[in-house]
């Protein structure tokens, strides 16, 4: 199985390792085992769990959040014209 360290398993899921360090000591996100040095390894099956690829899954069913943003009121159309675009995209 693969194993991967704290800042590799970090990058993969876009989290921080101080996060995943706040998840270990609330309990929300162990790591599969520690090494005698200290160090957090989280594994393979960890990663699909996070990702949620295990068998069964729909991933049409997963949850996208779309960010709509513009600088001034000016911009009102843009911002009506990306939320369209979201939702398009749906």
């Amino acid at each position: 199985m693969k194993y991967y360290s704290i800042g590799e398993f970090a990058e993969l899921i876009g989290v921080t390792q101080q996060t995943l360090r706040n998840w270990d000591k609330v309990g929300k996100l162990k790591p599969s085992h520690i090494g005698k040095s200290g160090y957090r390894y989280y594994s393979q099956q960890q990663l699909q769990h996070y990702l949620g690829f295990f068998k069964g899954e729909n991933p049409t069913q997963r949850k996208v959040v779309g960010y709509c943003r513009v600088s001034s009121n000016k911009q009102k159309d843009d911002l009506e014209r990306q939320r369209k675009m979201t939702l398009k995209d749906k």
